[in-house]
Parts: structure tokens; sequence; C-alpha cells
């Protein structure tokens, strides 16, 4: 029975010592060399497809995408919304 609980004990301690063992994580960054995705302006996507209730606005156009948003936070606002 204590060769059981020692080896219980040993093991445990075995496996508390492996788990400090992480390695630091480092990002290398490589001078002038942006890795990421570029971004872009909202207004040059697509709008999303209509089963997804995506806005309608016209590619490229920012007045157009932008009376989008305003019109979807007026439909955000409860009050405004059911009319009172």
């Amino acid at each position: 029975m204590t060769r059981f609980l020692i080896a219980i004990v040993l093991s445990g301690l075995a496996l508390g010592l492996a788990a400090c063992g992480e390695k630091s994580q480092v990002v290398v960054y490589k001078q002038g060399k942006y890795q990421g995705k570029p971004d872009g302006r909202p207004w040059e996507n697509d709008p999303p497809i209509a089963e997804l209730r995506g806005g309608k606005w016209n590619k490229g156009d920012r007045t157009s995408w932008e009376e989008q948003i305003k019109n979807r936070q007026l439909t955000q606002n409860e009050y405004q919304r059911i009319g009172q």
C-alpha cells in the first residue's frame, strides 16, 4: 500500500513539474513587413446576403453605406421601432 501511495505522489509531482515547462511565446517581427491581413474600408465590401439580414448599399459608395448604418441604428431603438 505504501508503494502505491509513493507511486501516486511521485507521478503527481512529475505531472506538476511537466506543467511548469511552458515555453515563452514571442512574436518575431520583420522590419517593414506587415504579415497580417490588410484592412479595407467597410463601404468597399459587398453587402451581406439577404438571409443574413444584410444591409443595402452600393459597393464603394460611402454615403449609401452611412445611410444604411443610420437606418440600422434607428431600428435598434425600441421606442422608435414600435412607433411611440
